[in-house]
């Protein structure tokens, strides 16, 4: 039998030269890699450490605009019931003004009176006088008759009395509403008095109602300052967390997640493992739950980054090899991240799917190669 072999080419001293270039090439390239990612990683921890602390400074600022919309509310309802306890008050000194007015109307009409009576009187009394002047036997002649004389006299007699008694019944009355009239300006006076006042206490709590208003405002816009430097880390956060792994292929949603988890907006509901939607936690509880595998309760039990040490205390295997199904934890920044593991390659790259890897709480999968999951040092839960 004859053995064929392939022919050996010929190695010439330029091709060796060539290929030990390529691999000095090959091993600065891959010193490279190895160098960037914990790079990578420190400043992903960074603005992490930056997002947290800004986060903070925002809920205290939050806390101290929110207790000075309470302390303006409070304001706001002390001018309220000042307001009314105004209006009812400007209803007594309306009524009480009403009443002073017609007391000065029945005043000058008594005045009148007490006039027309003196006037009445001043005639009778002239009268009386100018008859006094006639003598007794005149005033019997000119009578018809004794009683008639004595009905004239006393006629006389009851018109003057009549007259002074309804004139002192009319002064008696004015006395009384002169009284009545100084009791009503007093009241009134103190009425206006305390209008004053709550005026004046309405002004002060203007004032600061005002005051705690542009404060709240204030804290309000270092709120939204801090937010949007928040928001400017996050965008470099972003930036640095796709530099690791394939070129992600975001979509709205995937992965068989729930529409009625999917659809909302970010963080706006909680699913049944106690996790927000849309987030990488929410969505790898999913997949293992809907895999038929038991996947614990971990609401309230730490970010992303407690994942393995709430596994492992679970009793539930965690380690450095990818399997199908596995949940695989990457420890990058404050909060961390989980990926579900679709495939693993001879090569030892491996698939995976997520949510919320670009922070927009959006569905993506991608290929990540075997340095990368070694470099980046991830785990992997065995459900």
């Amino acid at each position: 039998m004859i053995s064929l072999l392939p022919m050996r080419p010929t190695v010439t001293k330029t091709t060796k030269t060539i290929i030990s270039l390529k691999r000095a090439l090959l091993v600065m390239l891959a010193a490279f890699i190895f160098a960037i990612y914990p790079a990578a990683t420190a400043l992903a921890t960074s603005l992490d450490d930056q997002i947290k602390a800004l986060e903070q400074e925002v809920q205290g600022y939050q806390a101290e605009a929110g207790r000075l919309r309470a302390e303006a509310n409070t304001l706001q309802n002390a001018i309220a019931a000042l307001g009314a306890q105004q209006a009812a008050l400007q209803t007594q000194i309306n009524a009480k003004e009403l009443e002073l007015e017609q007391l000065r109307v029945k005043i000058t009409e008594t005045e009148t009176r007490i006039i027309n009576q003196e006037t009445a009187l001043a005639r009778n009394l002239k009268s009386m006088y100018i008859e006094s002047d006639t003598s007794t036997l005149e005033q019997v002649f000119s009578s018809k008759s004794i009683s008639d004389y004595i009905d004239k006299a006393e006629y006389r007699n009851k018109i003057r009395e009549g007259i002074q008694k309804a004139l002192q019944e009319i002064r008696t009355l004015k006395t009384a509403l002169e009284k009545q009239k100084v009791e009503a300006e007093h009241v009134l006076a103190d009425q206006k008095s305390m209008r004053d006042q709550l005026t004046a206490q309405e002004n002060e709590k203007n004032t600061l109602l005002a005051q705690t208003q542009g404060q709240e405002a204030a804290y309000q816009n270092i709120v939204g300052q801090k937010n949007s430097e928040i928001e400017t880390l996050r965008a470099q956060q972003r930036a640095q967390n796709l530099k690791f792994g394939g070129s992600a292929n975001f979509q709205p949603r995937g992965g068989g997640y729930p529409s009625y988890w999917a659809d909302p907006p970010l963080d706006s509901l909680v699913d049944d493992w106690g996790m927000y939607n849309r987030e990488c936690v929410s969505y790898t509880a999913f997949k293992v739950a809907a895999s038929g595998r038991h996947m614990p309760y971990w609401g309230g039990r730490g970010n992303a980054h407690q994942w393995d040490d709430n596994a492992r205390a679970a009793g539930i295997a965690v380690d450095t090899e990818p399997r199908v199904g596995d949940v695989a934890v990457w420890h990058i920044g404050y909060y961390g991240h989980v990926m579900y593991v679709e495939a693993v390659s001879g090569d030892g790259s491996i698939v995976i799917s997520e949510y919320n890897y670009d922070w927009t709480g959006r569905y993506s999968e991608r290929r990540i190669s075997a340095g990368e999951v070694q470099s980046q040092g991830l785990v992997f839960i065995h459900f």
